[in-house]
């Protein structure tokens, strides 16, 4: 699967996330600030992933989000740490 299908498939995720009214205010507008680092098509791929990941390791570690939201941003993670290799 090349870097524009996972990227795709994060975006996604990030939406269905932003979307989810049973996630707190400030983990929606995470998710979103993750989408929009994503979508900067002017800087370096692995600076845009790396941006993005360091935003859903942030709302990870936040204690008022629901079990199912940790679960979808470790997925979304995990699935961002494999966008930049071969």
């Amino acid at each position: 699967m090349d870097s524009e299908t996972k990227l795709k498939q994060v975006v996604d995720v990030l939406d269905s996330i932003s979307e989810d009214t049973s996630v707190p205010r400030n983990i929606r507008r995470g998710a979103s600030d993750a989408k929009a680092r994503l979508s900067k098509k002017g800087e370096a791929l692995d600076l845009r992933v790396t941006s993005a990941i360091m935003i859903m390791d942030d709302l990870a570690n936040d204690p008022n989000i629901p079990l199912h939201g940790r679960t979808l941003i470790w997925n979304v993670i995990s699935q961002l740490e494999t966008v930049t290799k071969p």
